[in-house]
């Protein structure tokens, strides 16, 4: 009896043995060595950060039910965090320094450790400042288990590739983050894209341009940043078959994961080899759909099908950025190179028209009787030479530029299919569980001139955090009040992009809002904790395009054991000051000034230096904080102090009548600053003494592409006009008369 029971109870043993080694998660583990480099993608070398030695980082792959347990060691000199975009996980994981944890300190390890709960395309980057613009990014793949239910055959067993798309600036992210503040047009230079008064003269638009700045804008504007090269899994070119050996031939697919891993770069994507089969996006399955050409938003994941059409070819996948300077190229199959045309330049005054008509003169967007929503209307398409027309003609014919050496010009077909939010629908239903519901409305605000961004005209810093209750549902609708679009990310949790497919709406957790559109998400709270949901373009989010999404009660994070501070200092990214700065080394003297803003406070000074005691010397100071969401108005403080030798005994008057003590001056004042139509700034200041200057000025008018003109008159009876010729971002030629100083020449630097 005593043995029957002992072979029982081994029976027992081993049975529950074999189902805990069945059931139990396989870890999958990954050591990640974080390291400064030197790379050369332009023939110079630049620093960037390389993971395990490589850009971009590794490929992590893993299957649903897997536990990743992801070792980060960081071995640079700053500290790091890598967030795991798209993943469902607990939020200590998710990777947000001071949000969801502390950034990883230099010179030690960080155990990430969280199961995966569902498959697809998604991929990995730092959180921390800049440091995904240099090198730390990569694709994370959880593949399907076998036999699961979801399986598509056909799509699930192709031959497979995972791409993730970047872009390669030789400048620090750091002096590009501050040029974009300070409104320097040096990327537009080298985009070709000034759109200066002569060039809209040349191209009959020289009503349009005088439009545009009466309206107090800037120059058309497709993508923030010029970049200098576009990278697919860290190169120029690429080619299918040295990832997959397996050999390819007509009428074969293959499925590519795509992950737009840039940090400010949308990127057309078209395929010699005729139709785009989009099967997947952010990590979900879709139903497929046929397109000739789709646009991938900043941080976005599709999954694309590509058919061979004939063996012995070699047909190239083309990625190219929505300002359409730069391109990379991947190439499926062997043989002879079937290349697709460039897509042409933009046609910048067309845009500029449009952004005229749909600009109110207060900033905000017109309402133009139209319902747009889920990119079906894309605004910008009357910038894009290849679907429109001419004279009754069609301009869609190729012209390619990649012609000899063995390589053929692919013909365009009319009636061109463009990828849109509406013809997704879902592989199985996506509707929410029960729960009560609970509706946001958010507006995207921010204005170009100074480059704020925000949601509600307020950053991430001057907001509360947004509580929310685990089992609610919650429905955001996102209006887009600016000229820029915005690839909204929501960190831990997938949203139904309600876009008329009823139970079958698509599941994602970025969306791409175009200027003028309203679209409407949805998700289910089931999780803990804090979590982000911020615009996807690095520098927007840096600026503050963000909010965040706490769930109450509150639980503890081990990880932030001073919650309070942690937030203090996740608050300084937009609250950080951009420092600029200029000098003009002239003939008769010497000028210059120097500006230290945020997104509400400027700190400057500007100076005047002459070589003589009678041109003597002068400096202004103001500190002042901007109003409103286009930041037109600017109250400030000042000092103004200034002294020169005026050579004659009389009094001079100011144009009001009052004593002018322009040339021996030492006071406090209060002023405001006020940018009227053509952006002009007016100010009006008085001084400690009574004494009132009302003073007109603006700088940088771009007369050509390199040439601008300054000019400043005010009631002290002073004036200046001068020009500038741009010789490169940080030097140009200058000349310029001044009413005290007179006529000089010289070499102006910036900074």
């Amino acid at each position: 009896m005593q043995k029957r029971h002992f072979w029982s109870g081994c029976l027992f043993v081993i049975i529950l043995w074999s189902a805990c080694s069945t059931w139990a998660q396989k870890v999958v583990r990954y050591d990640l060595y974080i390291q400064d480099t030197t790379v050369n993608f332009t023939g110079k070398a630049k620093r960037a950060i390389a993971v395990n030695g490589q850009i971009p980082m590794p490929d992590l792959h893993f299957t649903e039910g897997d536990t990743a347990e992801i070792w980060v060691h960081n071995q640079l000199k700053e500290s790091t965090s890598l967030h795991w975009h798209g993943l469902f996980l607990p939020n200590k994981e998710d990777g947000v320094p001071y949000l969801t944890q502390m950034p990883i300190a230099p010179g030690t390890t960080h155990v990430y450790r969280f199961p995966l709960i569902q498959n697809g395309t998604h991929w990995y980057h730092s959180h921390s400042g800049l440091q995904e613009q240099i090198g730390m990014y990569g694709s994370f793949i959880i593949h399907k288990r076998e036999g699961d239910k979801t399986v598509r055959k056909g799509i699930d067993d192709l031959p497979v590739m995972p791409v993730i798309l970047s872009e390669w600036t030789d400048m620090k992210p750091e002096n590009v983050h501050r040029m974009l503040h300070n409104a320097n047009d040096w990327f537009a230079l080298r985009k070709n894209a000034v759109q200066s008064y002569a060039e809209a003269a040349q191209e009959g638009k020289l009503g349009v341009k005088f439009g545009n700045e009466w309206k107090r804008m800037l120059a058309m504007d497709v993508s923030d940043v010029y970049y200098d090269k576009v990278l697919l899994n860290g190169q120029t070119e690429l080619q299918f078959d040295q990832y997959n050996q397996q050999p390819l031939k007509a009428g074969d697919k293959v499925r590519l994961r795509i992950s737009n891993g840039g940090a400010s770069s949308y990127f057309w994507l078209r395929y010699a080899g005729g139709k785009i089969t989009v099967v997947a996006t952010d990590g979900n399955d879709i139903e497929p759909v046929d397109v000739d050409r789709l646009i991938i938003a900043v941080s976005e994941t599709y999954d694309i099908v590509l058919t061979i059409p004939q063996e012995g070819l070699s047909y190239e996948l083309l990625a190219t950025t929505e300002d359409r300077t730069q391109s990379a190229s991947m190439y499926i199959g062997n043989g002879i190179r079937q290349l697709i045309s460039p897509l042409p330049r933009l046609r910048y005054f067309e845009g500029m028209k449009m952004m005229n008509d749909m600009m109110k003169m207060n900033g905000d967007m017109k309402d133009m009787g139209m319902n747009m929503s889920l990119n079906q209307m894309d605004m910008n398409m009357v910038m894009y030479p290849e679907v429109m027309h001419a004279g009754g003609k069609s301009q869609q014919m190729d012209h390619s530029a990649h012609e000899g050496h063995g390589e053929q010009p692919m013909a365009k077909k009319p009636g061109i299919v463009t990828l849109n939010y509406a013809m997704m629908k879902a592989t199985a239903p996506t509707t929410l569980p029960d729960g009560p519901v609970r509706t946001l409305t958010f507006e995207l605000t921010g204005n170009m001139n100074r480059y704020v961004w925000s949601l509600d005209n307020k950053v991430v810093s001057e907001t509360d955090k947004i509580l929310i209750r685990k089992g609610e549902n919650l429905r955001l609708v996102i209006y887009n009040n600016s000229m820029m679009r915005h690839p909204m990310h929501l960190h831990g949790h997938d949203f139904r992009v309600l876009n008329g497919q009823g139970a079958y709406a698509p599941m994602k957790n970025v969306i791409d809002i175009m200027p003028m559109e309203t679209d409407t998400l949805e998700f289910h709270a089931n999780a803990e904790g804090d979590w982000f949901f911020h615009c996807h373009i690095l520098y927007h989010m840096m600026s503050g395009m963000g909010r965040i999404f706490s769930y109450t009660p509150a639980t503890p994070n081990p990880l932030l054991p001073e919650p309070k501070k942690a937030l203090r200092m996740l608050y300084m990214d937009d609250r950080m000051p951009h420092f600029m700065a200029e000098n003009d080394f002239a003939s008769n003297g010497n000028d210059g000034m120097f500006m230290l803003q945020n997104t509400r406070w400027s700190l400057g000074t500007e100076w005047r230096l002459g070589y003589n005691s009678m041109h003597g010397y002068e400096t202004e100071t103001h500190l002042g904080r901007y109003i409103g969401r286009m930041q037109w108005l600017m109250p400030f403080v000042g000092f103004d102090w200034r002294y020169r030798k005026m050579g004659h005994h009389e009094v001079e008057r100011n144009l009001f009548g009052q004593t002018n003590t322009k040339d021996n001056r030492a006071m406090l004042s209060l002023g405001v600053q006020y940018t009227l139509p053509m952006l002009v700034q007016f100010q009006a200041e008085v001084y400690q003494d009574g004494n009132l200057r009302l003073q007109l000025m603006r700088e940088d008018i771009p007369l050509a592409k390199r040439l601008r003109m300054s000019f400043m008159v005010n009631t002290d009876k002073e004036y200046m006009a001068g020009l500038r010729y741009i010789i490169h971002r940080n030097f140009a030629l200058s000349a310029h008369y001044d009413s005290d100083m007179g006529f000089g020449a010289g070499l102006t630097v910036s900074y």
